[in-house]
């Protein structure tokens, strides 16, 4: 940890683990280290990093609302390949286009990565502009990462389940799993994120702290399919070990074996396969993970039984260039230290 480079980052958190023991847990940096984009706090003024430290998860958002929805599937309230038009009527421009599930969750739905929600007046204008919403290729033709499927599977659970994004994850994966420090926002003492102001970023709030970085997850409340959770390493430690074991963790089943497997192989619902900007050296052989804007990570190899947890503030105190080297170095030397018997 002490390798990663400050110019990167003001802190980051790592967890790394096999089977069930925790090989590695470390903090370094600061929770919070500036006041502003500009200006640095004296140091008796910021926050350290600790183990404990909440994130904003960003996109690693997506594998819970994920995992909520392949919930809904092993039930049988929800189908893969059924338009979701069946689900979401009113949401006339995927029905027209027979978008479905599966293509949400693989990014082949061929909608455009984002739509400026936060620039509309209030909630109904914002759902209004998801429902007509059409695609920019055609569905199924190739990948093309979108929050917006996200947020379009968190519609299709909330209609199908009558219960809100935060209770389905609360009452299916974090309660059940014990993790008692994730959860959508607001959050007290997490770390900090950006001083959000034009023209870098697309709304003028001031240094964020606690409440969501991501601009349309703020404008739609808090609670999105594709950003909003808060979470720690150790509560992510679960998570990863829970679908390492194939959907169990202790007492607790959140899914079962199947339904795990087909979140995980490529080319992966929800979850990145196999990828070596994000991986390092454990692409190639069926490792699955994600990333998320504000810094975080997770990696986990089912041919090794491992994990890496990578949770830093790259956006503290404003966004920098897309730089995941640290992330794929990580991994690279998780994939190494797996080697040695």
């Amino acid at each position: 940890m002490s390798r990663l480079p400050d110019h990167w980052c003001a802190g980051a958190v790592v967890i790394a683990g096999r089977g069930p023991v925790i090989a590695v847990e470390e903090a370094v940096g600061w929770a919070v280290r500036y006041r502003s984009h500009d200006e640095e706090l004296p140091e008796h003024r910021r926050v350290p990093m600790a183990t404990g430290t909440p994130f904003d998860l960003a996109s690693l958002t997506k594998l819970f609302t994920t995992v909520a929805a392949v919930q809904q599937v092993e039930r049988g309230s929800l189908e893969l390949d059924a338009g979701i038009g069946r689900y979401v009527p009113d949401f006339t421009a995927a029905a027209e286009y027979g978008l479905t599930l599966r293509q949400l969750l693989t990014h082949t739905s061929g909608l455009r990565p984002e739509l400026p929600l936060y620039d509309l007046p209030d909630h109904t204008a914002r759902l209004a502009a998801l429902r007509a919403e059409r695609p920019i290729a055609a569905p199924g033709a190739g990948y093309r990462y979108s929050d917006l499927n996200m947020l379009l599977v968190q519609q299709v659970l909330e209609q199908v389940t009558g219960q809100r994004l935060d209770q389905l994850v609360r009452e299916g994966i974090t309660r059940p799993l014990g993790m008692r420090h994730t959860g959508f926002g607001p959050c007290a003492f997490a770390a900090a994120t950006e001083d959000q102001r034009r023209p870098w970023a697309k709304l003028d709030r001031g240094m964020v702290r606690g409440t969501v970085h991501d601009e349309n997850a703020f404008a739609l409340g808090g609670v999105a399919g594709h950003a909003g959770l808060f979470s720690t390493a150790r509560d992510l430690a679960v998570f990863c070990r829970t679908l390492l074991n194939g959907g169990t963790y202790g007492t607790a089943r959140i899914l079962g074996a199947d339904h795990v497997d087909l979140m995980l192989r490529a080319p992966g619902l929800g979850f990145r396969v196999d990828e070596p900007w994000l991986m390092g050296e454990l692409a190639g052989q069926g490792a699955a993970g994600h990333a998320g804007f504000t810094g975080t990570s997770l990696v986990l190899d089912r041919a090794t039984d491992t994990y890496l947890i990578l949770l830093a503030n790259t956006v503290h105190p404003r966004r920098r260039p897309p730089d995941s080297a640290p992330r794929a170095a990580a991994a690279t030397r998780l994939s190494r230290a797996a080697r040695i018997r």
